[in-house]
């Protein structure tokens, strides 16, 4: 990264670098954040931020897909945990699935087994998958190797795309 250099000495400034610094660690963050959101049942658009660092140039492309990569699948984790405690609630009026809901989603789950969970990158039925995975008890280890190839495929598609048009 270039900085700044300070108009007497020629050496960067000390308080520009640190802005540097801090704006390039924001930036991250803000990818984490919008990734782990969007891996949430919380409606949110990781793939446009991406898109945009990508697009900026201003970033290592590898390091913004592991990132993205890895906020992304924390959120995937943490609705696999939901799913494991939702269960306890089932009985609760207030409780959003009913029962015949459970049954459904569990007899789709059994027949499309685990290897579902690749899909787990797809819009509307990839983030309620790693929930009922969680529900079902798929098996942690399982459930993060095959919602991680997943969701580093997808952002690695779109990096590619991405850099191939900017």
């Amino acid at each position: 990264m270039q900085y700044p250099r300070a108009a007497a000495s020629g050496t960067p400034s000390s308080t520009i670098r640190r802005i540097c610094l801090l704006t390039t660690l924001y930036a991250y963050a803000g990818l984490f954040l919008s990734a782990l959101i969007a891996a949430t049942i919380l409606p949110a658009q990781s793939e446009a931020v991406l898109a945009v660092m990508l697009a900026s140039k201003a970033y290592p492309p590898l390091l913004l897909l592991a990132v993205a990569s890895a906020g992304n699948i924390l959120g995937a984790v943490i609705n696999w945990f939901l799913g494991r405690g939702i269960e306890v609630f089932a009985d609760r009026r207030w409780f959003p699935v009913k029962p015949d809901a459970l049954r459904s989603a569990t007899r789709w789950y059994h027949r499309y087994g685990r290897w579902s969970l690749l899909a787990s990158w797809l819009p509307v039925v990839g983030d309620p998958l790693t929930v009922v995975a969680g529900v079902l008890r798929e098996p942690f280890w399982s459930f993060l190797v095959l919602v991680s190839i997943g969701k580093i495929a997808r952002y690695a598609v779109l990096a590619a795309i991405v850099l191939n048009w900017a």
